[in-house]
């Protein structure tokens, strides 16, 4: 029985990984594939929602208000991102890697500067367990699933069953033509970097009472985010769902058996292998 528990326990926790990488790599999915952006800041954007939980608390709010703030934060500085940097580098995807890893570091840098280079701990927001199929499990976890599920479903909602959606795939297909059938791009682009913004923001607030907040979290989280979009095929927003559970649920279980990092450097051996016989990844066309 008790292996049973250990199993199942482990099982959820692959099922958290999971819910947070998804929520993470869409937004980094929906960045390049409209944009052909290639993020490097991605895990900062991560780390800043995190950060704007921290802060919350520092202001002596609750730690709610911090994770409803994190994705208004981020999407907004994710707006000023691409309108005062990204928008100059379209179709220059050298310069945009550079771009983008330079404002990583400037984001690193502020954040020791604002909150120092200490790791930071926030108050968890919600105690207590609940009884999964007779076993105890920590109902922030199973909360935290709950938002990401419901974030990932409204998102594929917004892609594929709204205008918005409709302009973006279009853009995506072709965007000359979308800009010769009178869509704004520049105005889909700012809203597309925003919303990406937005969801690695709000990953970020829903991760900060399960994980140390340190200025160089995010880039353990955006390694993961690439391996994520990487397997389930570039370009794939659906493809995202896939890639999410095999890292997350795979990283979880090696884990268990042997040493996280260990885990994680098996995790991107098995990537490797993977991508050697489907170099569009597992679901890409």
């Amino acid at each position: 029985m008790l292996e049973l528990g250990s199993l199942l326990t482990q099982f959820l926790n692959g099922a958290t990984l999971v819910s947070v990488l998804i929520l993470i790599s869409i937004g980094l999915a929906i960045i390049f594939g409209v944009m052909g952006v290639i993020n490097l800041a991605h895990g900062e954007f991560f780390i800043l929602g995190a950060y704007t939980v921290i802060a919350a608390d520092v202001l002596r709010l609750s730690a709610w208000w911090g994770i409803a703030l994190a994705p208004v934060v981020v999407g907004l500085f994710g707006a000023l991102v691409e309108v005062g940097i990204i928008r100059f580098l379209y179709r220059r995807p050298l310069e945009t890697l550079l771009a983008t890893w330079g404002l990583s570091i400037v984001i690193r840098q502020l954040v020791r500067i604002v909150f120092g280079v200490g790791y930071r701990a926030s108050p968890h927001p919600l105690l207590g367990d609940v009884r999964v199929f007779g076993f105890t499990y920590p109902i922030y976890r199973v909360f935290l699933m709950a938002v990401c599920v419901a974030v990932i479903a409204i998102t594929f909602y917004v892609f594929y069953r709204t205008d918005f959606g409709l302009k973006i795939r279009a853009i995506t297909q072709d965007v000359e033509m979308a800009s010769a059938l009178a869509i704004n791009t520049s105005r889909m682009y700012l809203s597309t970097f925003a919303l990406g913004s937005a969801l690695a923001g709000l990953a970020g607030a829903l991760m900060t009472p399960e994980i140390t907040v340190s200025p160089e979290a995010g880039v353990n989280f955006l390694a993961r985010s690439f391996f994520v979009v990487i397997l389930g095929g570039i370009g794939q927003l659906a493809g995202v769902l896939g890639g999410g559970i095999v890292v997350g649920e795979l990283e979880t279980l090696l884990s268990y058996l042997i040493s996280a990092t260990t885990a994680q450097a098996a995790v991107l051996v098995i990537a490797i292998i993977i991508i050697r016989f489907r170099p569009r990844g597992l679901f890409g066309g």
